[in-house]
């Protein structure tokens, strides 16, 4: 299904209220290894800056972001970009806006330059699989038993695209 009103757009500080409550509301072990954040947790602090981000706006309304980052601060990995957070909000999934969010963060990684973009993903995670894989990204590797979660070990499942070509 199209999203014709959908707006992908870079973050704002004056974001963060709005940012904080879909963050809070979109928390799910299924894709989260933090603790869930509380009402006071804010979005953005000097790691986690508006302009990682990539936020979908329907009818005025945030409900879907995805932060891209470089994927270490070497220079000798300046090319590689990394996917560090995904989430939709649940009234509108299905409707293609996940995908959306990842085709633009791969647009704004090869503006900036790089030649691959990678993320990590929970090994339960199967809805966030399909569509990355759906996106053109490949398994690149796995750390089996990586986390603890809710009484579960689970795999840190490694995957990516190339950019050019």
């Amino acid at each position: 299904m199209q999203n014709d009103d959908l707006i992908i757009r870079s973050a704002r500080p004056e974001d963060e209220r709005e940012f904080a409550a879909l963050e809070r509301a979109t928390w799910t072990p299924l894709a989260d290894v933090s603790p869930q954040p509380t009402e006071d947790k804010a979005v953005f602090d000097e790691r986690h800056t508006p302009e990682q981000y990539l936020l979908a706006v329907l009818d005025g309304r945030i409900v879907g972001y995805v932060r891209q980052v470089p994927a270490t601060p070497l220079a000798s990995n300046r090319h590689v970009r990394q996917i560090q957070g995904l989430a939709v909000d649940g009234t509108v999934r299905g409707r293609g806006i996940g995908r959306r969010l990842v085709e633009a963060a791969c647009d704004a990684a090869r503006a900036e330059g790089a030649r691959k973009i990678s993320l990590r993903v929970l090994g339960w995670n199967a809805p966030a699989r399909r569509l990355y894989e759906a996106c053109g990204f490949v398994v690149e590797g796995s750390l089996a038993e990586e986390f603890l979660i809710d009484g579960s070990y689970v795999d840190d499942v490694w995957m990516a695209r190339t950019l050019h070509g």
